[in-house]
């Protein structure tokens, strides 16, 4: 259902907001300012910045620990949020069917980019001599013993709180669905645990923004240890094939997932840009887009797309619609191919792309998971050596920033599409609040925001904090 647009009532809107905070006291600035501090520490003083590892690892473990309640708690919302079932498979048949277009879009920048400009030629690596040690050899041994029919399997947990332990986002999705639909379908039976995981989920959000006010503390010991472990003099071994990559990411962004915003969504990426930027910055400092998610669906519901697609979409497409590392396994396997002389026809390299697209969701949310992908990828087609994997491995740190933001933004982009599709986004509000007239400026990130109202089928609303809590009134 598309909401009608109230310009009036967008009016108030904005002019009800309260007064922003001091430019220090900004979550971003602090993030920026914080990832500078790393950097020169990582640089001028490699071992103790070594030693800042356990702070960054703290905060991302403490982030971590939260995105499974609150992936449950938000799906169930969404799915209760629905007056009709048969919208929920609609919404997720569509977002499954973009989620596969986009990633072969993504696979198929990177190998043009990696066929135009062939870095690897020339380097002439003897797979045989390459020493497969430590964090690697584990990620090869993993990838070559991964089938790519496990992530289909891998869906269904082993028991209910296994998924939360383990920190599978996919399986806690699983389960979501099915409470979810059972919920709506026992009537008003469910509608007190629906009030309840409304609540719960208020809840959460508060916790989290207790824990994003470390943020700043996690992006300094995550950049710190970054910088003082591999030193910047990594990023000049491979420099080349680094900023191909970024750039290749940059335009997928700019023309790709801009140009679909702006031809079917009828909004700006800049615009987009500088909406998340506290997100920006976040992910930038820890190399993950996991810490970002709930800001980005806040943000999203608050933009005016309905709940519902919120809550089945930007979970599920945590998963399944990973652009950059999309464009990350096609430019590395082809890289490694040209490095260890390995020829491949064009025909090869489709049939790569195949894999690719079922390989890359295997290893979605795992621990080095971009290195499994790649080597499962390898190890299922037999002609490019796992081993070469080695020759990438000490400038991936460098590029995972690049992956978890293009992966962000994708799925930003992705949200934006399907609530259109399913006229399901307030537009008029989405261009109010990106052009700034309607803003959260108090807003804490990870803070529950004030949202359209939406159809709920009879389910209580979502939570709405009292504007004593910094949210924005929203007349409507």
């Amino acid at each position: 259902m598309t909401h009608a647009p109230n310009r009036a009532a967008s009016g108030a809107a904005g002019s009800a907001v309260v007064k922003s905070k001091p430019w220090y006291r900004q979550l971003y600035v602090q993030v920026l300012a914080a990832i500078v501090i790393g950097i020169v520490l990582g640089w001028r003083w490699p071992d103790l910045a070594t030693s800042m590892e356990p702070i960054g690892t703290t905060f991302i473990t403490a982030m971590k620990m939260l995105i499974g309640p609150i992936v449950f708690l938000t799906v169930i919302g969404g799915i209760s949020g629905v007056s009709d079932l048969k919208k929920v498979g609609r919404t997720g048949l569509k977002a499954l069917t973009y989620f596969q277009v986009g990633t072969i879009i993504a696979m198929v920048t990177g190998l043009v980019a990696i066929n135009v400009f062939r870095l690897g030629e020339g380097v002439h690596a003897d797979p045989s001599a390459l020493e497969v040690s430590g964090d690697a050899g584990q990620y090869i041994k993993a990838g070559e013993h991964q089938h790519w029919w496990e992530f289909l399997t891998g869906i269904v947990p082993d028991s209910f709180f296994g998924p939360f332990v383990e920190g599978d986002i996919l399986q806690v999705i699983f389960l979501a669905v099915i409470f979810g639909i059972a919920l709506k379908s026992v009537g008003a039976v469910g509608e007190p645990v629906i009030a309840g995981v409304n609540r719960l989920t208020q809840v959460v959000f508060k916790v989290l923004a207790f824990v994003m006010k470390a943020a700043p503390l996690g992006a300094f010991g995550a950049m710190s240890y970054a910088i003082g472990k591999f030193g910047l003099s990594t990023l000049t071994s491979l420099g080349s094939l680094i900023l191909l990559f970024y750039v290749t990411s940059i335009l997928f962004v700019v023309v790709v997932l801009g140009g679909v915003l702006a031809a079917y969504v009828r909004l700006n990426i800049f615009q987009l840009f500088r909406y998340f930027k506290e997100e920006f910055f976040l992910v930038l400092g820890t190399s993950t887009a996991e810490p970002a998610l709930p800001g980005l669906m806040r943000k999203l519901q608050f933009m005016g797309a309905e709940r519902s697609t919120v809550g089945l979409v930007v979970p599920t497409g945590y998963s399944f619609n990973l652009d950059g590392a999309a464009i990350y396994l096609s430019l590395a396997t082809l890289y490694i191919a040209q490095a260890t002389d390995t020829a491949l026809s064009l025909g090869a390299q489709l049939g790569l792309l195949a894999v690719m697209l079922l390989t890359s969701k295997g290893a979605a949310g795992v621990a080095g998971g971009g290195f499994i992908a790649l080597t499962a990828t390898l190890s299922t087609v037999g002609h490019v050596p796992a081993a070469g994997i080695m020759l990438i491995f000490g400038i991936d740190k460098f590029m995972s920033e690049c992956r978890a933001l293009v992966n962000f933004y994708g799925n930003a982009v992705a949200t934006l599409v399907i609530a259109r599709w399913e006229g399901g986004l307030d537009l008029e509000r989405a261009r109010l609040v990106l052009a700034g007239q309607i803003r959260e400026d108090t807003l804490p990130l990870g803070e529950t925001a004030s949202v359209p109202r939406q159809d709920t089928g009879g389910a209580e609303p979502a939570p709405r904090p009292a504007e004593g809590d910094g949210a924005v009134p929203v007349h409507r």
